[in-house]
């Protein structure tokens, strides 16, 4: 991210998108966003970060299994 304007930006796009339980920053940077959630559409997530905010990239997208 560029600048903190667009981090915060990107982080109100993720908040709002359906499944999203919490949105964080990572990274030596801070450019490098942690979504969890569940039933988070990936694609059109980054898509529409792509389109708002800039250049957005998945790195990693899995499915979390609870152990009862």
């Amino acid at each position: 991210m560029r600048s903190r304007k667009h981090r915060a930006k990107a982080m109100k796009i993720a908040a709002v998108a359906d499944g999203v339980n919490s949105v964080a920053f990572n990274g030596e940077k801070k450019d490098q966003m942690v979504i969890t959630g569940d039933g988070v559409d990936a694609t059109s997530l980054a898509l529409c970060l792509r389109k708002k905010v800039g250049h957005a990239n998945l790195v990693n997208v899995e499915e979390v299994v609870e152990e009862i």
